[in-house]
């Protein structure tokens, strides 16, 4: 067990190579160390123009049972989590394999005596507690389908994530603690299920004894009642490799969620090979992954790939800057935390603090860095690198998104020569190509174009539930034959990949097209520049502008001067098209708390449409849209 499949540049090649010229045997000899029921008939079915895509075909399992069961034997005193609380003065809590495994089988016989059946679906809305790894890991065990909804969404946000899905159960808690705010989330919930007539249940985990919680005599049920007095013993459902493990719902360009529908035995595959080899994870190393469970990062790189590589993973409630910009970092010390994978989103946050209060800590503990959720600026990954890792840390910047499951193109931890600012090279399985817009294969090198994947792999989606046809239409129409990501992406000579932004977030000047993504790297280059948002607005003269939205480390004291100085570095480094016609110093970006800047409504405002921006309760902050609109008004076209 953690026995590397990659230990050199040169294996990686030999391991790549053989993922292209032989995929089929490749995963089945990596699916064949898993715990299987009965074994697969076929490994692959597949076709892209029917948008059809099976693996492990007749093969039956439970991936709770290779993500706990498999570890008893001889493990099963070792820590799958650490916790840390929001308060820093709460106590950390450990939670070894078997008391995971106990934990998990008390919930899945909850479920099971409220008659949640093999198919249906649970909503999950908590907060980073392990209660909700715990149940995930429950769903899975009896084969319901797990839907986790971020505990930041709204009740309007839950509600139609419930409905879609048509829940069974919702799980929820009594609140949320995030930094200095405490969020009343079953007030949340009760509001949602005005309107969610799926719901027969709701099971509520009380995160601190508050005795005015209101509870629905026949609906509502404590945890502490329930869950804690079922029995520590429940057999694992057998699966077919194909049915539904969980539905994500992800933003789409109509404005409604997307569920994301992932299947059993590949993405189990999928999640456990990428985790270990990527990270170059070693037995006994402690990992920590900042993200929140309520994203796909939660999912297979929190959950389901580190403990099917029977790893101890650390679990935070909290922010980064509460009780202070240090928390991280005292984190990291506390548990010597030797693989840590945050947002660069978080990375630039934390840089603004300065490094003064990084040196109150150690940090000799950490051997990789990671960085998930956007394309990382060049000025971020070399902080991070420097200040994090003291330059003795590579630097995985993982490619990939919800839909996929799992790391696309990443470096290999201390293996792949990186480049700042570069996802670098694809996993093993993974067969990108780019094309131009009308779908021909781009074979060069130096050259930009549609980021597609021409062959399958396990972790990827199957269908948007109950919606094949926007499945079909999102994912497989654009370009005939290919799977498209809708990212825009450059090869550089050396053939290593840049992810330049959505396609969607390319800007047309005068006939050029310019990634967003591209001017922001060159306005983060001038030091006072923290993070920088570029968007396109209606040009009577050039089709499309550019509007730069910018934070800064301090309030420059001559702005027209610091412009210039702006407007000089994107010269410099693009070219004077790519020159923003406004840029206005705003105090922060509208962020979702996975740290995803919602552009759609920095559009709007650079539009001067202020009046539709949509929802904004799903923001991290959403008085920061007030702030930006208010001084926007004065600078429009």
């Amino acid at each position: 067990m953690n026995l590397l499949d990659i230990n050199s540049l040169d294996q990686y090649h030999k391991e790549y190579q053989n993922s292209v010229d032989n995929p089929q045997n490749f995963w089945s000899e990596k699916a064949s160390k898993f715990t299987w029921h009965k074994k697969w008939d076929k490994v692959l079915d597949w076709n892209f123009q029917q948008a059809h895509v099976k693996w492990f075909e007749g093969a039956k399992l439970n991936i709770t049972e290779n993500c706990i069961d498999r570890h008893l034997a001889k493990h099963a005193n070792k820590i799958a989590f650490i916790w840390e609380a929001n308060n820093p003065n709460e106590a950390s809590i450990k939670i070894t394999y078997q008391e995971l495994y106990e934990q998990v089988c008390q919930v899945a016989n909850t479920l099971k005596s409220l008659n949640v059946k093999r198919g249906d679906r649970v909503c999950l809305y908590m907060p980073m507690i392990p209660q909700l790894a715990i149940s995930c890991l429950a769903c899975a065990r009896i084969g319901a389908v797990h839907s986790v909804v971020f505990a930041g969404f709204s009740a309007n946000a839950l509600q139609d994530r419930i409905n879609d899905a048509k829940a069974k159960i919702i799980i929820t808690t009594d609140i949320s603690y995030r930094g200095n705010k405490v969020i009343p989330l079953k007030e949340i919930v009760d509001k949602t299920l005005e309107q969610t007539p799926s719901i027969t249940n709701s099971i509520i985990y009380q995160r601190r004894n508050n005795k005015n919680i209101q509870i629905k005599k026949d609906r509502d049920l404590w945890w502490h009642e329930i869950v804690e007095k079922a029995d520590k013993e429940c057999p694992a459902t057998s699966m077919d490799a194909e049915d539904m493990l969980f539905i994500l719902y992800t933003s789409g360009s109509t404005g409604k969620p997307k569920g994301i529908v992932h299947t059993i035995a590949g993405y189990m595959v999928y999640t456990e090979y990428s985790f270990r080899n990527t990270f170059q994870y070693q037995e006994n190393e402690i990992y920590w992954c900042t993200a929140d469970i309520g994203w796909i990062t939660g999912h297979s790189y929190m959950i389901y790939g580190p403990l099917l590589a029977r790893a101890t993973t650390v679990l935070f409630e909290g922010v980064p800057t509460y009780p202070n910009a240090g928390r991280f970092w005292n984190i990291i010390d506390k548990h010597q935390v030797n693989i840590f994978y945050t947002a660069p989103t978080a990375i630039r946050a934390l840089e603004k603090f300065g490094t003064e209060i990084i040196k109150e800590y150690n940090l000799s503990s950490l051997r990789v860095l990671g960085s998930v959720g956007e394309p990382i600026n060049v000025e971020a990954w070399e902080w991070y690198y420097q200040n994090i890792g003291k330059e003795n840390c590579p630097i995985v910047d993982t490619y990939w998104q919800t839909e996929t499951g799992g790391f696309m193109i990443s470096p290999i931890a201390g293996i792949t020569p990186e480049k700042a600012g570069f996802a670098t090279l694809p996993l093993p399985g993974i067969q990108p190509i780019l094309v131009d817009n009308n779908g021909n294969e781009i074979t060069a090198n130096e050259i930009e174009g549609n980021l597609c994947f021409k062959f399958p792999w396990p972790s990827m989606l199957r269908t948007t539930y109950g919606d094949h046809k926007r499945y079909k239409e999102v994912y497989f129409s654009s370009f005939k034959g290919y799977y498209f990501t809708g990212d825009g992406c450059r090869r550089d000579k050396d053939g290593y990949y840049r992810i330049t932004g959505r396609v969607d977030d390319v800007i047309n000047v005068s006939g050029h097209r310019i990634g967003t993504a591209e001017v922001e790297d060159a306005l983060d280059l001038h030091k006072n520049v923290v993070e920088a948002a570029i968007v396109g607005f209606s040009h009577s003269i050039k089709g499309q502008g550019i509007y730069a939205y910018v934070t800064c480390h301090k309030t420059p004291q001559d702005i027209g001067n610091f412009k210039k100085e702006l407007l000089q570095t994107v010269t410099q480094e693009i070219g004077a098209i790519a020159k923003p016609d406004y840029i206005q110093i705003v105090p922060g970006l509208p962020k979702t708390r996975s740290g995803k800047i919602m552009r759609r409504i920095l559009r709007k405002i650079a539009q001067g449409d202020t009046e539709n921006l949509g929802d904004t309760s799903t923001l991290l902050d959403p008085s920061i849209v007030l702030e930006i609109q208010k001084n926007a008004l004065s600078i429009q076209l």
